[in-house]
């Protein structure tokens, strides 16, 4: 039992390193393109927290949602970003675990590559449009009476260059239309949705994005039409963005990941080896040839031919 626990770690130990040297190779190539995504959430954030300067308070707008949902108020408004937080880290995890798990669908690099494109887009947008008309703020820290409602003319330019994270973001007012949460929660739903196995996740990950959506409604932290213009804007430009990216490769396929030559054999194992736990170390290699040239699927419902593994679309 000793010797078969040792074994089984041995194996995982070198599948992480061999799937960390892929992703490596790939960060090489991209990492300009992911510093440059990092970097505008960081230019979102300032432009969030200079819009909190020009916002002036006042009555609450009429809105539809505000009357049908009741306010959460302030003991109870942890809860909408309890669950953001929870969709935020999961999906993180998630990204991470072709590291460990044999079915995996994406390389983890590429796919954040992907997911950059389509937040930078869409909060490009949405900086444009909070700064087109500022309303007053629904939530209970931007009402007049607030001290937060207003924020003092900076007195240095580090103030603003700060943003005064995370306390400056959580309590923004100002930068509404539309709403950031609804923003990295649909690009995230519709990520998994494409790259996701888990036909029950999918479901259960677009049940979550409506209860999300209401529960943004309902602490009022976002009038409705915030909620509303984020569905069909995030969709539209994750839907556009996804034609123009290049597509990446399926590796579900069974075909031969991006290996770097220079990989090193570990451990004595030959670079056949490497490849089979790339694919998932259980397989042995007969099983893994036929995976290439034959069928491999996603959660049994998807079959790839092997006109499709050389490249032929059908």
């Amino acid at each position: 039992m000793t010797v078969y626990i040792a074994r089984e770690a041995s194996k995982l130990w070198r599948k992480v390193c061999v799937e960390t040297s892929v992703e490596l190779q790939l960060l090489a190539e991209k990492w300009k393109l992911l510093l440059t995504g990092l970097l505008f959430q960081y230019i979102h954030g300032l432009a969030a927290r200079g819009v909190h300067y020009l916002h002036r308070p006042g009555p609450t707008l009429q809105d539809l949602g505000y009357m049908i949902l009741p306010e959460l108020g302030r003991e109870r408004g942890y809860i909408s970003e309890s669950l953001f937080t929870i969709v935020f880290l999961s999906f993180v995890l998630w990204t991470f675990h072709p590291f460990v798990y044999h079915s995996k669908r994406f390389y983890t690099v590429l796919l954040w590559w992907r997911i950059l494109a389509f937040l930078v887009a869409s909060q490009l947008l949405r900086i444009i449009t909070f700064y087109s008309t500022q309303l007053p703020g629904p939530n209970y820290h931007c009402r007049e009476g607030s001290k937060l409602a207003r924020l003092p003319p900076p007195e240095s330019i580090a103030e603003v260059l700060l943003i005064n994270f995370p306390h400056g973001v959580i309590y923004g007012c100002g930068d509404l239309i539309f709403s950031s949460h609804m923003i990295f929660t649909l690009v995230f739903v519709r990520t998994y949705h494409k790259y996701g196995s888990k036909r029950f996740v999918k479901l259960l990950a677009w049940v979550i994005a409506i209860i999300q959506s209401l529960l943004i409604v309902a602490s009022r932290k976002h009038y409705t039409v915030d909620v509303v213009v984020a569905w069909y804007t995030v969709n539209l430009v994750v839907f556009f963005i996804d034609k123009k990216l290049p597509e990446m490769p399926d590796r579900s396929t069974g075909s031969q990941p991006m290996l770097p030559l220079n990989i090193k054999e570990k451990d004595g194992k030959p670079r056949e080896e490497n490849l089979k736990l790339l694919n998932g170390n259980s397989v042995d290699t007969a099983d893994w040839r036929m995976q290439v040239n034959g069928t491999h699927g996603d959660d049994g419902n998807h079959v790839h031919s092997e006109s499709a593994v050389n490249g032929v679309n059908r």
